[in-house]
């Protein structure tokens, strides 16, 4: 009689793991950019991703129906909010937030005691609705991926940054956050005040928060941008940029402002390569290139950076390189 009963306990199991499987694989991806917003970092977001599902794996045998998706949030929240507990720094960075302008060039040495933030790519986004969720949340999905909105929320305590994404952009109510967090609702609300103000400080000190597909006068910008690259002439690409743009480089802690900087950067340092090759691609709702370089015709393509572009009507207002170290 022993036989059957282990039958019926596998068999048990299994329904169980079949039935985690359904629920949970649906909202890998939005989980995985739940926690990328939460810690500025892909590779941290796909750890801890990989954490939740095995938690939340362990414990589906406790789960006590309800929203399985809340649940899923749940542990995926606390385990990003630990996380950050554990770092020397909560915050990831873009150079520009962390020392002025540079007026000379850089000695092209990363800063690899810096937590920089990480792009994102539009490929883990594919199924990912742009609008917002519900009238209550305050961003739409695509907003609340591109490079300024996770920078500057970067600059908020975890929990108010927990509260904020629940709230402005998954468009959660002030209770079910406080059900989440294990707090209560005046609480919320009182972090999720502090947060909209700051945001609402550092936006006004910097661009407000938009964005928009790209348009027929911006395919034509980016065209004129890949070609610009791939021929070596600083001078048309130069011309694409606003005349207040913005460059960064992370790893590289050194920064330029203005076209004229931006454009000196460049004149001295593509002496150094032979060509170069972008491939379009697209990250954190953003258009984007991965770029390929090498240093003589004899050597192989490398892979070289990750150009992310902020666009303002039919110009360049950031440029951001994420290099490859």
């Amino acid at each position: 009689m022993a036989a059957p009963k282990r039958s019926r306990r596998k068999s048990a199991s299994e329904h169980s793991n079949q039935a985690f499987e359904r629920l949970a694989e649906p909202l890998r991806r939005e989980i995985k950019v739940h926690c990328y917003r939460m810690l500025g970092s892909l590779h941290e977001a796909e750890d801890l991703v990989q954490e939740t599902y095995l938690r939340a794996w362990r414990s589906f045998d406790s789960f006590e129906g309800g929203s399985f998706r809340a649940w899923l949030y749940r542990i995926a929240t606390n385990a990003c909010l630990n996380a950050l507990a554990s770092r020397k720094s909560a915050q990831r960075w873009l150079p520009h937030e962390r020392a002025p302008a540079a007026v000379q060039m850089p000695d092209g040495t990363p800063a690899t005691d810096v937590a920089w933030l990480e792009p994102y790519p539009d490929s883990g986004l594919e199924g990912i609705a742009d609008d917002a969720p519900n009238p209550e949340a305050r961003y739409t999905a695509r907003e609340a991926v591109q490079l300024a909105f996770i920078a500057t929320i970067q600059h908020l305590p975890p929990r108010q940054r927990a509260v904020l994404l629940l709230c402005d952009v998954l468009g959660w109510a002030a209770t079910e956050a406080a059900t989440l967090l294990g707090g209560s609702t005046a609480s919320v609300n009182s972090a999720l005040q502090r947060a909209r103000e700051t945001l609402d400080k550092r936006n006004t000190e910097d661009q407000p928060l938009k964005s928009s597909p790209v348009d027929a006068t911006q395919k034509e910008l980016l065209r004129r941008y890949l070609q610009a690259w791939e021929a070596l002439n600083v001078a048309d690409f130069a011309a694409l940029l606003k005349e207040d743009a913005t460059y960064v480089m992370p790893p590289t802690p050194e920064w330029y402002a203005g076209r004229e900087a931006i454009r000196a950067f460049f004149d001295w340092a593509l002496k150094r390569y032979e060509g170069f090759r972008l491939v379009p691609t697209g990250a954190n709702r953003q258009p984007a290139f991965a770029a390929y370089s090498r240093a003589s015709v004899d050597e192989p393509w490398t892979a070289h950076s990750i150009h992310v572009l902020t666009l303002e009507r039919d110009a360049i207002s950031t440029l951001t390189l994420f290099v490859k170290p």
